[in-house]
């Protein structure tokens, strides 16, 4: 069985992360590895020998690579994506896709003239754990949904090129849109920018869903303690994903607050609280990233819609813009589509 060939652009944080996945599939292998900094490139080689390393992305473009994963600065996705599509490779782009929707949606329809895959890295929605709650949620569990709380703070890392919201945020969105499997209708946001003038440092956003399902989400690089937890408040159950967790990253609540069922009178009006018990199922231990790139490249062997497609990639980029207009404009409600 012939191995699809990978080339990775970027060998800085993330990077490296990819090429390792890449490297240990048995359907792939990372052919070629690009980034600007020499020493990265010489300590690329040192972990994968058979590996070749270039400071010049032209040579990834004229190779037989069959496809190309770009972790680079934000700025650069769209150029870099763009040249690789027209030189007929498959493109995995990391989050967010592009800067603007415009970009995105010229990506998506390159993809697609040129027939190839071009898949974003929302790396959560291969999470194990974030599939358990969307089966919850789809299972009828929970209930009707009443709001949705998502919380992701640390202190740092601080970017110089975008602000918290659309470095942090689109994990949250990704799993929003992923779990719900509807698209939101309007979003709005406030933050403040405390350590670096006109870059925000903290965010919340307020994401409004069909059925008036609201969502929260708050985004910080300014925070004591580092959080990864989404809560979900349903009519019957609640239920919270903390990826923090190292064995419990799923707990279901038997709580919430009945209505009596007809009232004549506001003597008879009373709520009562149901305090059940907590349940926490096992989720499998599967990296997420793995089964990310295993995913990218059976999408590429069988020609089949990636889950995080550019399309899925656009919606959180088209999000992500209207979100910042309310950032800008006092916290302003804006309508999506």
């Amino acid at each position: 069985m012939n191995k699809t060939r990978v080339g990775v652009v970027g060998a800085g944080y993330w990077g490296p992360k990819l090429i390792r996945n890449f490297h240990d599939l048995p359907t792939a292998s990372v052919a070629m590895v690009c980034d600007v900094r020499s020493d990265r490139l010489d300590h690329i080689r040192r972990l994968y020998p058979d590996t070749t390393t270039t400071q010049n992305f032209d040579d990834l473009l004229a190779s037989d690579l069959d496809a190309i994963a770009i972790a680079t600065p934000v700025a650069s996705h769209y150029p870099l994506a763009r040249a690789a599509l027209l030189a007929g490779k498959h493109v995995l782009v990391e989050k967010p896709l592009t800067t603007n929707s415009a970009d995105a949606q010229s990506l998506i329809d390159l993809a697609k003239e040129q027939h190839r895959i071009l898949m974003v890295g929302h790396t959560f929605e291969y999470n194990p754990a974030v599939q358990m709650l969307k089966d919850i949620i789809k299972s009828g569990k929970v209930g009707d949904i009443y709001y949705i709380n998502a919380t992701r703070v640390n202190l740092g890392i601080f970017q110089q090129d975008i602000n918290v919201l659309w470095d942090l945020a689109p994990h949250d969105l990704s799993i929003l849109l992923y779990i719900l499997e509807q698209d939101p209708t309007a979003v709005s946001a406030r933050g403040a920018a405390y350590v670096q003038p006109g870059i925000h440092d903290v965010a919340y956003m307020t994401v409004n869903f069909p059925n008036n399902v609201m969502a929260g989400i708050q985004v910080s690089w300014l925070d004591p303690c580092k959080i990864r937890r989404i809560t979900v408040v349903g009519s019957q159950k609640m239920v919270v994903y903390d990826d923090l967790e190292p064995e419990e990253k799923i707990k279901i609540y038997d709580k919430g607050v009945d209505k009596p069922p007809y009232s004549d009178t506001f003597e008879q009006f009373r709520l009562s609280y149901r305090y059940g018990e907590v349940t926490s199922p096992r989720v499998p231990p599967d990296e997420p990233l793995h089964l990310e790139c295993a995913h990218f490249i059976d999408c590429i062997r069988e020609g089949k819609q990636p889950r995080s497609s550019g399309e899925v990639g656009l919606k959180i980029v088209r999000i992500l813009e209207k979100a910042q207009n309310s950032l800008l404009n006092g916290g302003q409600r804006e309508k999506l589509w």
